[in-house]
């Protein structure tokens, strides 16, 4: 896959490829979060990934973090990932958990994956076949993990950032909680921003659960100043950060980007 996003069109018409490995990356919700049934089915063949449970370091006090290499390796050999296979990967919503796994992957070396534009939502929307949720157990894969230590940034990293300004920090969260006048969803998290950061909200990047088109996100981008070749993005505690990454990526070929992984819960609660 030459494109980091597919639409439901070319899944739809790429499924039956041995090599295609489909990933459902949604997050377990409230019952009445659920859009279209999606807690209860899955786009034919897709297997689990469960970012918050497997492919999170739960021993960190913070949410989210990214899981050391051999954990990532072993957890991916158990969903049969391999290194020559193609992914895609999807949420419930249509795009939010799923440009964090693209991401993951990308950081652990795995080029071969591509986020479906729009979800499940979109696939629904056109009519295509679904299947009940089922546990499975799958062949062993051979994945290898190669982490890209300068795709991931640490707090060190961020407050030297401050003085040195070697990367251009973007947070992905709403207006409101990026200035300080509205209150962040983690109970006891103030609210604000990383100095010298900027702030353009996942959410404008969006049109009805997928991505705008890259003309619309080209402007969206434009309307900051981005020379830094470098960039960091940051959010709530990295998953809408990826989301701003991915679509800085389908506008930019030749920036250098990183997620600050921690992000603002680590930032506020330890500064």
């Amino acid at each position: 896959m030459n494109t980091p996003i597919v639409s439901v069109d070319w899944l739809h018409k790429h499924i039956d490829d041995p090599n295609l490995i489909i990933l459902d990356a949604s997050l377990k919700l409230s019952p009445t979060e659920y859009k279209n049934n999606s807690d209860k089915i899955r786009i034919p063949g897709a297997r689990y990934f469960n970012i918050k449970e497997t492919f999170s370091d739960v021993s960190s006090d913070l949410p989210n973090m990214l899981i050391d290499e051999r954990g990532f390796q072993e957890n991916c050999r158990r969903l049969g990932i391999s290194n020559e296979s193609n992914i895609v990967v999807y949420d419930c919503v249509g795009i939010y958990t799923s440009p964090r796994v693209w991401w993951m992957f990308n950081t652990m070396g795995h080029k071969n994956i591509a986020v479906l534009d729009g979800g499940m939502p979109a696939w629904i929307s056109k009519g295509l076949l679904t299947e009940s949720i089922q546990l499975e157990d799958y062949k062993e894969g051979n994945f290898e993990a190669e982490l890209n230590s300068l795709a991931i940034r640490d707090m060190d990293f961020v407050k030297e950032n401050i003085d040195n300004k070697a990367s251009l920090i973007i947070d992905a969260r709403s207006r409101g909680r990026f200035e300080g006048t509205a209150p962040e969803p983690r109970k006891g998290l103030r609210s604000g921003c990383i100095p010298n950061s900027i702030n353009i909200p996942y959410t404008e990047l969006l049109d009805d659960g997928a991505f705008k088109s890259k003309a619309a996100l080209t402007d969206e981008f434009s309307k900051h100043d981005l020379s830094q070749r470098a960039i960091t993005f940051s959010c709530g505690s990295g998953i809408t950060a990826c989301i701003v990454l991915l679509a800085a990526r389908l506008v930019f070929d030749d920036k250098e980007f990183s997620v600050y992984d921690g992000s603002w819960t680590e930032w506020a609660s330890k500064n």
